[in-house]
């Protein structure tokens, strides 16, 4: 779990508390002993050096201690020291390998994490092992650190370890990492006494600290020395400026300890307890409810759906706990607010303690509608105007709505990591599949509009199968056949085959169930692609037949084009002339019936194809000669070009050279000189 980082999570100076110098207050307190141990420990040699051999892989420091212990911010001030002197040019990589809960993040996630912040995109569907091997390769050449926050094990750590010997790695976690060699952890406990009280001293009027400078060492002490307390009490003494150090060291001294807490945490949750109990009953049922906010992230539409208030209340009681030092937030125009991970198991704690079951599922149902209504207000901004989606979007309450695409498209991006992780959390619950079905739907939508669905590929494959547990867990084959198929496409895309195969032969088993025509005839069309491109054209044109007889039963007369035009592409390359030709004479005659006359002009330019390859020149003459009638006759220059090329080639295989130079001339002229004409592509290709 995240430390309450001491150089970024203190809360706002109270009025009248400024430092009279006008000086800029430091931003971390103490650990001189720490930070000097662990610039030796990067200098010390290694087990390889010391035995003669070259080090293969980056050195790992690491920090340990306890939540609250500031072992975060300890960690980032290391970073910042080390890259103020330039030792590490390419920068720093950060990655949290832990969910609020404490629960170890998966490393197909923090892969892609670090990969995100080199602008490499992992395929979408890779598994942990190969996104690892890419961070690797990505890093090989690069002299970077490494910060990994919240480890929960070795086995987390290990994956992502560059091998490369120029790079450092920062590891910040509860304890040991057993398992990675050559590691000697720094352990973090307390601040002393000196840099315990400058830190309070940073939140609150100096004054307060200097009349009674005995009291404020004992407060010190009564916090541990722990960041994340003083940061706490820091924040309670701000906030009633009438009240004494005394006052507040008498009020902790009383307060019992909680027996189920280990010992060296009771400190901190003394802390926050007195915090607690000083807000207003609303104010602290709010905290209370921000347990529940996805990877510990919100916003005041999220605390706003939370509580059931309104999004102006919300926002103004998440600043007042910023000042409070229970919350952190990222100043951005629309701020986010993190929770403090040494702060998320208590709060679910009070969360069970204080609140009915039935009124925390609503409280998740009401926060999950909320996103559902941003993300479609996220998508329908990109509609046109009057559009029924603009429509919708035009009465959904102003605080809902985005003025320009580009707002959405930056709200997607900034709320993205607690988007996808509200998905994966209203899955795995299980209780709320009907809202966590249309959550997903509706952030699958504004990915693909905002980023575009190659770009968005790796997120889309998640959540796919996020609807694939669903539609399992509650036997909705409709919705089943559709994951599959939506899966099994960016399988195929990345080249995984035999893996598309399976889930396309899957997706036609619930298609069925289903009794879903376009789901099993996309299903089997989707097998003849995928033994197509495994070069098994024989199961290939089986399959293909077997959806072009559904297609013909439905007249679907552009699916049946299509599909007579695959089967001529897998006759054409299994080397079935006879078949191809009569397939793509099919296909030309499907498209001339429709009125596409690109689509005939292409059609029978592979009929052209087919005929050449099997020995039959003047026969492709002919053909290509009508072809490029039709493509006359539709307009489509860049196509007729493409089929003056191809009929200026046949020529020369037929001897008339004279022929050729004038068909490549005319060609030339209907793109012009910079613009050449491009092969033309057959229907399977294009499909």
């Amino acid at each position: 779990m995240t430390d309450q980082a001491v150089d970024t999570s203190g809360p706002a100076r109270a009025a009248g508390t400024e430092d009279p110098s006008g000086a800029t207050p430091p931003r971390f307190f103490g650990r001189e002993r720490e930070l000097k141990a662990l610039r030796a420990d990067i200098e010390r040699a290694g087990l390889d050096t010391l035995a003669g051999r070259r080090t293969a892989r980056a050195r790992v420091l690491l920090i340990a201690g306890r939540p609250g212990s500031g072992r975060t911010a300890l960690a980032e001030e290391l970073v910042r020291a080390l890259l103020d002197g330039g030792d590490y040019p390419d920068g720093v990589l950060r990655v949290r390998l832990a969910d609020p809960d404490g629960t170890a993040a998966p490393t197909e996630r923090t892969a892609r994490d670090i990969l995100a912040q080199l602008d490499v995109t992992g395929p979408p569907g890779a598994e942990g092992d190969e996104l690892s091997e890419m961070v690797r390769a990505a890093l090989a050449e690069r002299k970077v650190l490494l910060l990994l926050d919240d480890a929960v094990d070795a086995e987390q750590v290990d994956p992502l370890l560059p091998d490369n010997p120029e790079c450092l790695v920062v590891a910040a976690a509860q304890g040991p990492l057993t398992g990675v060699p050559g590691v000697r952890p720094c352990t973090v406990g307390g601040l002393d006494a000196d840099a315990a009280v400058r830190l309070l001293s940073r939140t609150i009027s100096q004054v307060r600290i200097t009349v009674d400078p005995r009291t404020a060492e004992a407060l010190a002490e009564e916090c541990g020395g722990l960041p994340g307390a003083l940061v706490m009490i820091g924040g309670w003494l701000a906030a009633h400026p009438t009240a004494s150090v005394a006052d507040v060291t008498k009020q902790l001294r009383e307060l019992p300890d909680d027996a189920e807490q280990p010992t060296g945490a009771r400190p901190l949750a003394r802390a926050f307890r007195l915090a607690y109990e000083s807000l207003p009953s609303a104010a602290a049922r709010i905290l209370r409810l921000l347990a529940l906010a996805p990877a510990g992230l919100a916003d005041a539409h999220t605390a706003s759906a939370l509580a059931g208030c309104s999004v102006s209340a919300a926002q103004s009681t998440l600043d007042d706990f910023v000042r409070l030092g229970l919350l952190r937030t990222d100043g951005a125009e629309q701020p986010q607010y993190e929770v403090p991970g040494c702060l998320a198991p208590l709060l679910l704690a009070l969360l069970a303690d204080r609140d009915r079951p039935a009124e925390i599922q609503l409280a998740r149902a009401r926060m999950l509608e909320r996103t559902v209504r941003q993300l479609q207000s996220c998508r329908a901004v990109v509609e046109p105007e009057g559009s029924p989606a603009r429509k919708k979007l035009a009465g959904l309450p102003r605080s809902l709505r985005f003025a320009q695409p580009e707002d959405a498209a930056a709200w997607l991006r900034h709320r993205r990591p607690a988007l996808l992780a509200s998905a994966r959390i209203a899955v795995e619950d299980g209780e709320l599949d009907t809202l966590a079905r249309r959550l997903v739907a509706a952030l699958v939508r504004a990915l693909a509009v905002h980023q575009g669905t190659e770009a968005a590929a790796p997120d889309l494959y998640g959540l796919h199968g996020l609807v694939l547990a669903v539609a399992e867990r509650r036997e909705l084959p409709r919705e089943q056949a559709a994951a599959l198929l939506n899966l099994a496409d960016l399988d195929a895309r990345t080249g995984r085959t035999r893996e598309a195969l399976t889930r396309y032969r899957a997706a036609l088993d619930a298609g069925r169930a289903a009794k879903d025509p376009y789901a099993t005839g996309r299903a089997m069309e989707s097998v003849g692609g995928a033994y197509a491109e495994l070069g098994d054209y024989h199961r290939a044109s089986d399959w293909y037949g077997r959806a072009l007889a559904q297609r013909l039963t439905q007249g679907e007369r552009a699916d049946e084009a299509r599909l007579y035009g695959r089967l001529g592409a897998v006759h054409t390359y299994a080397g079935r002339y006879g078949e191809a030709l009569r397939n793509w004479r099919a296909a030309a005659a499907g498209c001339r019936r429709l009125g596409d006359l690109s689509g005939q002009a292409r059609a029978l330019s592979e009929a052209a194809r087919v005929q050449e390859y099997a020995g039959r020149p003047q026969e492709s003459l002919r053909t290509c000669q009508e072809a490029v009638e039709w493509a006359r006759q539709a307009n489509d220059v860049r196509l007729q070009a493409a089929l003056e090329l191809r009929l200026a080639d046949t020529l020369d295989r037929l001897g008339d050279p004279a022929a050729a130079r004038l068909h490549r001339g005319l060609a030339e002229r209907l793109l012009g000189e910079e613009s050449p004409a491009c092969e033309i592509r057959s229907a399977s290709a294009e499909n």
